[in-house]
């Protein structure tokens, strides 16, 4: 009787995490995810691997197209992982992204619509795009070649009347002539945080390279948004980094943060995001509380 009590003893830490849970699942019920007026785009950067870049993009971008926004994911990674966790065909002989970039191809002929949702898309990323960085060095306008290529798919898209209103560029760790297509071509930059030793290592470097990319190529290119990962919540140094974060960072660090979790980690092996993989874990949940915060907030206001 005593081992029974306990499991449904509310004063349990499992129990209150449970409760906290369903808590948080019943004020997503019903939510409505506001969709902007032109389409946002984000690159997802940082220079420090192993931060959770592109599990976030991938569940940010399943996210936001379960709640009825048209959203497309451009793997910028030769790796591809992203490709891979939207169930997207990126084997070598496979239309992709070094297409688009390399040889001129329109977007609209390569881009894979994701088994995740009718919503989602994906511009895939192959072996090829490996060499792209030596092949784009002799090439005019260079670091502007994503950014064509995507001005040209959304006037298509105008055309076909079917816009699309989020696109998450997941770029590689190191800053060559990919990532610095990736922002060019955004407006937005999305940085994920972990919260853990040294996670603010690299950080002013990659602010700085980014001040330098609006000053000299792109404007309108702004840090939107902070997204802390890889939280645990039994330890007081996750605790210190968030607030370390959201000192230094007020207006851009989301409320929302992800949690340490066994199913974020698997579910790319099964070729989906944690959003389909299990939509009831506190790692889907977190992920949605994210988008739901994105959706709010808007394209970031400039001139303060």
């Amino acid at each position: 009787m005593t081992s029974d009590s306990t499991a449904f003893d509310a004063s349990t830490p499992l129990a209150r995490e449970l409760a906290d849970l369903s808590q948080r699942k019943r004020r997503l019920v019903g939510r409505v995810f506001p969709l902007p007026s032109s389409p946002r785009v984000l690159t997802v950067a940082n220079q420090k691997g192993g931060v959770g870049k592109t599990t976030t993009t991938v569940n940010l971008a399943a996210a936001l197209a379960r709640e009825g926004a048209r959203v497309l994911v451009i793997d910028l990674d030769p790796q591809g992982n992203a490709s891979t966790a939207l169930g997207i065909d990126h084997r070598g002989e496979v239309a992709s992204v070094y297409d688009a970039l390399i040889r001129d191809e329109p977007m609209a002929d390569i881009v894979q619509q994701s088994p995740e949702s009718p919503n989602l898309f994906c511009l895939p990323a192959t072996i090829h795009l490996a060499g792209a960085e030596i092949e784009l060095v002799p090439m005019v306008a260079r670091e502007q070649r994503l950014r064509g290529s995507l001005e040209r798919f959304f006037a298509t898209m105008d055309e076909a009347g079917t816009p699309f209103h989020y696109v998450f560029i997941d770029c590689p760790p190191s800053l060559g002539l990919l990532t610095i297509n990736a922002f060019v071509a955004a407006r937005e930059v999305l940085i994920p945080i972990q919260c853990e030793y040294y996670a603010l290592e690299g950080l002013s470097q990659l602010l700085n390279n980014i001040s330098l990319i609006e000053r000299h190529l792109n404007p309108e290119l702004a840090v939107s948004t902070i997204l802390l990962t890889m939280y645990d919540g039994r330890t007081r140094l996750a605790f210190q980094v968030a607030e370390d974060v959201r000192e230094h960072f007020p207006e851009q660090t989301l409320r929302a943060v992800i949690p340490r979790s066994v199913r974020i980690s698997e579910a790319p092996s099964y070729g989906q995001t944690v959003i389909s993989f299990d939509p009831g874990s506190t790692g889907s949940v977190s992920y949605l509380e994210a988008a739901a915060e994105i959706a709010d907030r808007g394209a970031p206001q400039r001139g303060h």
